[in-house]
């Protein structure tokens, strides 16, 4: 497999840019809250919905999809033409996840990168993706844990592509995406196995009493 050297570079160094724009902390700003200081101290959709309120959460949810979806859209429209065109994709899909996590705009802070690999997931796999957002539904209406379910639908993707034959890129490159999350996700699975994770209440259930 041979990729050219420039279109392979613009996809990663674009993507990561792309990834890198911390909606969540400047949406959490815009209503006078350091999202860095604050709850799980993540800029991500979850930490904004809890400490800024939903409608700034579910913004901010939309828009880093969006960044995965651009991230990955992009190099797939322009380099159609290409051999290994899905390639330039997956680059900057993962350039965009690895951005969310370590912005360039926050001193290298940032997100899970769940949203973003969702956004570009859909591009690239949609499939995968649909069973995802199913896994991802399913865990957490029965837990009402956003990082178990983000975790599982996260390691559902390499799963899903193995059994459905995407062929050994997807296979691959949805693992390593699921690596990262669950690497972001490492005091949160701490948390679980200690019974102390937060979630979310169900409706007629106090807040105090969803840990």
């Amino acid at each position: 497999m041979s990729l050219d050297p420039i279109a392979a570079l613009l996809s990663a160094g674009i993507g990561y840019i792309v990834g890198s724009l911390s909606f969540g902390y400047w949406v959490a700003k815009a209503n006078g809250v350091d999202i860095f200081a604050v709850g799980s101290r993540s800029p991500g959709a979850t930490n904004v919905k809890r400490s800024v309120g939903n409608k700034a959460g579910n913004l901010v949810f939309v828009l880093d999809f969006i960044k995965g979806l651009v991230a990955t859209g992009w190099p797939l429209l322009l380099y159609s033409k290409l051999e290994y065109s899905e390639n330039y994709g997956l680059i900057g899909l993962f350039a965009a996840v690895i951005g969310h996590s370590f912005s360039i705009f926050t001193r290298f802070r940032g997100g899970k990168g769940v949203a973003s690999m969702l956004g570009g997931v859909v591009a690239l796999m949609p499939i995968a993706a649909l069973i995802g957002v199913a896994v991802w539904l399913v865990v957490f209406y029965a837990t009402r844990y956003v990082s178990l379910a983000s975790i599982l639908m996260a390691v559902s993707l390499p799963i899903s592509n193995r059994f459905l034959d995407t062929g050994p890129t997807l296979l691959w490159v949805s693992l390593a995406l699921a690596m990262v999350v669950v690497a972001r996700h490492k005091s949160n699975i701490a948390r679980l196995i200690a019974g102390k994770e937060n979630r979310f209440a169900r409706k007629g259930e106090n807040a105090g009493d969803a840990k």
